[in-house]
Protein backbone atom coordinates (compact mmCIF):
# COMPACT_ATOMS: atom_id res chain seq x y z
CA UNK A 1 0.00 0.00 0.00
CA UNK A 2 2.92 2.32 0.68
CA UNK A 3 4.27 1.71 -2.84
CA UNK A 4 0.81 2.37 -4.30
CA UNK A 5 0.77 5.76 -2.55
CA UNK A 6 4.23 6.57 -3.85
CA UNK A 7 3.25 5.69 -7.41
CA UNK A 8 0.14 7.86 -7.17
CA UNK A 9 2.35 10.80 -6.17
CA UNK A 10 3.94 10.47 -9.63
CA UNK A 11 0.54 10.14 -11.34
CA UNK A 12 1.01 6.41 -11.88
CA UNK A 13 -2.24 4.71 -11.00
CA UNK A 14 -2.18 1.14 -9.82
CA UNK A 15 -5.22 -1.10 -9.82
CA UNK A 16 -6.19 -3.22 -6.86
CA UNK A 17 -3.36 -4.70 -4.83
CA UNK A 18 -3.44 -8.51 -5.03
CA UNK A 19 -3.15 -10.21 -1.64
CA UNK A 20 -2.71 -13.98 -1.66
CA UNK A 21 -4.06 -15.87 1.38
CA UNK A 22 -4.03 -19.57 2.23
CA UNK A 23 -7.07 -19.27 4.51
CA UNK A 24 -10.44 -19.30 2.81
CA UNK A 25 -12.15 -18.33 6.07
CA UNK A 26 -10.06 -15.16 6.40
CA UNK A 27 -10.95 -14.25 2.81
CA UNK A 28 -14.64 -14.84 3.52
CA UNK A 29 -14.52 -12.65 6.64
CA UNK A 30 -12.67 -9.88 4.79
CA UNK A 31 -15.01 -9.91 1.79
CA UNK A 32 -18.25 -10.06 3.79
CA UNK A 33 -19.47 -6.57 4.72
CA UNK A 34 -21.73 -7.95 7.47
CA UNK A 35 -20.40 -8.36 11.01
CA UNK A 36 -21.46 -11.72 12.47
CA UNK A 37 -21.40 -12.96 16.05
CA UNK A 38 -18.55 -15.31 15.09
CA UNK A 39 -16.33 -12.39 14.11
CA UNK A 40 -17.19 -9.95 16.88
CA UNK A 41 -14.26 -11.18 18.99
CA UNK A 42 -11.76 -9.97 16.37
CA UNK A 43 -10.11 -6.75 17.54
CA UNK A 44 -10.96 -3.73 15.39
CA UNK A 45 -7.35 -3.14 14.31
CA UNK A 46 -7.46 -6.44 12.41
CA UNK A 47 -10.34 -5.22 10.26
CA UNK A 48 -7.92 -3.04 8.29
CA UNK A 49 -7.78 -5.51 5.38
CA UNK A 50 -11.57 -5.77 5.38
CA UNK A 51 -11.83 -1.99 5.06
CA UNK A 52 -9.32 -1.95 2.20
CA UNK A 53 -11.27 -4.68 0.37
CA UNK A 54 -14.49 -2.69 0.80
CA UNK A 55 -12.76 0.45 -0.52
CA UNK A 56 -11.53 -1.43 -3.61
CA UNK A 57 -7.85 -1.03 -2.76
CA UNK A 58 -7.03 -4.69 -2.06
CA UNK A 59 -8.25 -7.80 -3.86
CA UNK A 60 -7.95 -11.14 -2.06
CA UNK A 61 -7.03 -14.39 -3.78
CA UNK A 62 -6.85 -17.91 -2.39
CA UNK A 63 -3.61 -19.82 -2.84
CA UNK A 64 -3.02 -23.29 -1.46
CA UNK A 65 -0.55 -23.50 1.42
CA UNK A 66 2.04 -25.40 -0.61
CA UNK A 67 2.23 -22.50 -3.08
CA UNK A 68 2.37 -19.72 -0.46
CA UNK A 69 5.78 -18.21 -1.23
CA UNK A 70 5.77 -15.97 1.84
CA UNK A 71 6.12 -19.07 4.05
CA UNK A 72 9.82 -19.08 3.17
CA UNK A 73 10.24 -15.88 5.19
CA UNK A 74 7.78 -16.52 8.01
CA UNK A 75 8.01 -20.20 8.99
CA UNK A 76 10.53 -22.86 9.86
CA UNK A 77 10.33 -25.26 6.92
CA UNK A 78 11.58 -28.72 6.15
CA UNK A 79 14.61 -28.83 3.84
CA UNK A 80 12.74 -30.07 0.76
CA UNK A 81 10.00 -27.45 1.25
CA UNK A 82 12.49 -24.58 1.60
CA UNK A 83 14.37 -25.67 -1.54
CA UNK A 84 11.09 -25.88 -3.47
CA UNK A 85 10.15 -22.31 -2.50
CA UNK A 86 13.64 -21.05 -3.33
CA UNK A 87 13.26 -22.51 -6.84
CA UNK A 88 9.79 -20.92 -7.17
CA UNK A 89 11.42 -17.54 -6.50
CA UNK A 90 13.89 -18.26 -9.30
CA UNK A 91 16.79 -18.53 -6.88
CA UNK A 92 19.01 -21.42 -5.89
CA UNK A 93 20.91 -22.57 -2.82
CA UNK A 94 24.68 -22.21 -3.17
CA UNK A 95 27.14 -24.70 -1.76
CA UNK A 96 29.90 -23.45 0.56
CA UNK A 97 32.40 -23.96 -2.27
CA UNK A 98 30.33 -21.80 -4.65
CA UNK A 99 30.04 -19.10 -1.99
CA UNK A 100 33.80 -19.13 -1.50
CA UNK A 101 34.39 -18.67 -5.25
CA UNK A 102 31.94 -15.76 -5.33
CA UNK A 103 33.61 -14.14 -2.33
CA UNK A 104 37.02 -14.37 -4.03
CA UNK A 105 35.66 -12.93 -7.29
CA UNK A 106 34.10 -9.93 -5.57
CA UNK A 107 37.21 -9.13 -3.48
Amino acid sequence: MWMRTQLQDYSLNYNKIPLYRDSQSSIAISCNPVQHSHTKHIHTQYHFIKEQVENGIIELYFVRSEYQLADMFTKALLDYRFKYLVRRFGMRCLTPAELEVLAKESA
